[in-house]
């Protein structure tokens, strides 16, 4: 969205036009709920939190001022509301391996989404579920790095701002971690 575009959606939003919250929503819920999805490892959970997210927003977009930072504040609000989650229920999270949903196995699921094969559906679920596990083998601060990164799509700044850290840090856990991810992966079934 560009910014003349997300001011006037927030402005709308600010005034109390459900027309502003739709395309706020529209324009950052996928991305919202990838970020919560592979946060919590479920899918119900990120669900629940991205209609949590809708009404914090209702709630907290009046006192926003808008400067051209928009989407760290509204991930920073993200983040927080992931922490609080895994707080309350004091155990580590599951990270996403799609097991959640009962009406169809994941292979069926992904096979229809991607509209390929099962052979290549099930590369790609053996392949997400390494990644899955290796994740959840990082520090959380390099995990939470990873994914504000690749999920939330911010930059190393605004990283390094919702994590109180310089810069360089930022830059370091994402690439710290990225490398890690790779060796986990690497020996994923030791």
């Amino acid at each position: 969205m560009d910014s003349q575009r997300l001011q006037a959606a927030i402005a709308s939003a600010q005034r109390g036009l459900a027309e502003g919250f739709q395309e706020l929503l529209e324009a950052y819920g996928p991305r919202l709920y990838g970020y919560f999805m592979r946060a919590t490892g479920n899918h119900h959970d990120a669900e629940d939190l991205l209609g949590e997210m809708y009404l914090r927003l209702v709630r907290r977009l009046r006192d926003y001022h808008h400067r051209g930072r928009f989407e760290p504040w509204l991930f920073r609000i993200a983040a927080n509301m992931v922490r609080d989650r895994i707080r309350r229920r004091r155990v580590r999270p599951a990270m996403a391996d799609g097991s959640e949903d009962q009406d169809e196995s994941p292979l069926e699921r992904l096979a229809a989404v991607n509209g390929t094969s099962a052979d290549s559906a099930l590369v790609a679920q053996e392949t997400q579920q390494q990644v899955t596990r290796a994740l959840a083998r990082l520090d959380d601060k390099s995990r939470q790095a990873i994914l504000l990164r690749h999920f939330g799509q911010l930059s190393f700044r605004e990283i390094a701002r919702m994590q109180g850290c310089p810069l360089g840090t930022a830059l370091a856990r994402v690439h710290r971690g990225l490398r890690r991810l790779r060796e986990l992966m690497g020996d994923d079934d030791a």
